[in-house]
């Protein structure tokens, strides 16, 4: 069932077409004018508004302006008398769903109003989706109150409605693609196409016709036309995850594109005019890869415009419990759990670990306790399996970069951590680390500035 109203200055034609539209199981209310139509708009709150073009004072067109000032997205019919085709030609072209000739036929009044309700139920689907989207990506929705994400924040606000392109660098996992979303549901793109493309996951050979498209024949196997991720993008956003991973032969064509505004399919003799945002990630360090020449300099200089560094969630222990607290709300909804919070000795845990894996390793965890704890509260043995200890975490999160690791550095970081965890007692420190009390000593005294007087008694 469906709420129409129907706008007819003839009483008898208004009657009769509320009589078969109740009768089909509708819920039909009827206006004599155009002003008329709107008060009845606002009190019923229509699916479909079926109406008159010709009217004394305010028309049917006139009507469908007012109304969808108000709200785009009412789907209206307009009816038209013989000879008068081209009037509801120019009023579809100015928002009308369909039209229909007078005198109405019941059959095709009947197939069009049911056409009109689906149209305007994927309206109301595609309105709540953006909601959604909206919602799920708004600024406020982002959990951080640390430093590094108040200013990332800070700087999204200011470049989320600007065309400017935006590099966004961290860690994998940092949400790098959760940030680019949020620029772009948040600017005046948002009722645009938001498409992400992991360079990493594309082979070389593919890139060009994967970005561009191609046309029949372009190659063995084209068969059809393939419209590219630019096109698909149109008006909206391109968002480029791991561009440090483009191939050179792509990097300068990309730049091309930046330039020129415009693509052109493989096999394609003309150019496609494009306006594209886009918006890059990298977990690289792409200065480095600058001096290595492993990426353009130039494209480098245009794709930061502005730049979003993340900061790793080791950075930004502070957010932890918020980020918890976001995640364990989502996972409860999604499986229907009531956890309602995280005991202290979990929550302790979760903020000493270092989480090389991030955020994203930090949602796995939490969704993997909402699912498997039998209580109210997540406790440390539902998430211990999933954290190594943080003295294993201090070892192991290194990242064996071109440079290499500095040992001396590492064996610093281990002893101290051993000895903090241990209170200062030597033998306990030296039994976490697997070495002798003598060889725990004779280390532990080398990273200080000088030997002390006398060693720490293992009563402390």
């Amino acid at each position: 069932m469906a709420v129409i109203v129907v706008v007819d200055d003839e009483p008898l034609q208004r009657d009769i077409l509320k009589t078969i539209l109740d009768d089909d199981g509708h819920e039909t209310h009827s206006a004599a004018s155009g002003e008329e139509a709107l008060d009845t708009t606002k009190k019923f709150h229509p699916d479909v508004i079926l109406t008159d073009l010709r009217m004394e004072g305010m028309d049917g067109v006139e009507l469908m302006e007012h109304a969808k000032a108000e709200n785009p997205a009412l789907t209206f019919i307009v009816m038209t008398a013989h000879g008068s085709v081209g009037s509801a030609v120019e009023a579809m072209k100015k928002g009308a769903f369909d039209y229909l000739q007078k005198p109405l036929e019941k059959d095709k009044l009947l197939i069009t109003v049911r056409r009109a309700i689906q149209h305007a139920e994927l309206l109301k689907e595609n309105r709540h989706l953006h909601k959604e989207l909206f919602d799920r990506f708004s600024m406020e929705g982002i959990a951080g109150k640390s430093q590094g994400m108040r200013e990332a924040l800070g700087i999204m606000k200011k470049v989320s409605n600007s065309p400017a392109t935006v590099l966004i660098a961290g860690e994998s996992g940092t949400g790098k693609e959760l940030i680019a979303r949020a620029i772009h549901y948040n600017s005046l793109r948002r009722t645009k196409p938001f498409i992400a493309l992991n360079c990493s996951a594309i082979p070389e050979n593919l890139f060009e016709s994967e970005l561009f498209g191609y046309e029949p024949g372009a190659f063995t196997g084209a068969s059809t036309r393939k419209i590219g991720l630019f096109e698909a993008a149109n008006h909206g956003t391109l968002f480029l995850d791991e561009i440090g991973d483009m191939p050179l032969m792509m990097q300068s064509k990309l730049l091309r594109v930046l330039q020129d505004k415009e693509i052109r399919r493989l096999g394609g003799k003309e150019p496609i005019a494009i306006n594209v945002r886009i918006i890059s990630a990298t977990n690289k360090d792409l200065e480095k890869e600058l001096i290595r020449n492993s990426f353009r300099e130039d494209l480098y200089y245009r794709l930061r415009v502005v730049t979003i560094q993340l900061p790793s969630l080791r950075e930004r222990k502070e957010d932890i419990p918020e980020l918890v607290d976001f995640f364990m709300t989502r996972y409860n909804k999604e499986f229907g759990k009531r956890i309602k919070g995280v005991h202290d000795s979990a929550l302790r845990a979760l903020s000493e670990y270092a989480w090389p894996g991030n955020i994203r390793q930090l949602e796995s965890v939490i969704e993997r306790a909402v699912i498997l704890s039998d209580h109210e509260n997540i406790r440390l043995d539902d998430i211990k399996s999933e954290l190594r200890t943080s003295l294993q975490t201090d070892a192991f999160n290194l990242e064996l970069t071109d440079e290499g690791i500095n040992f001396e550095e590492l064996e610093k970081a281990l002893l101290r951590k051993a000895m903090a965890k241990s209170n200062g007692v030597v033998a306990r420190a030296a039994k976490l680390l697997g070495m002798s009390y003598k060889t725990f000593w004779y280390r532990w005294e080398k990273i200080n500035s000088g030997p002390s007087q006398k060693h720490p008694s293992d009563e402390q």
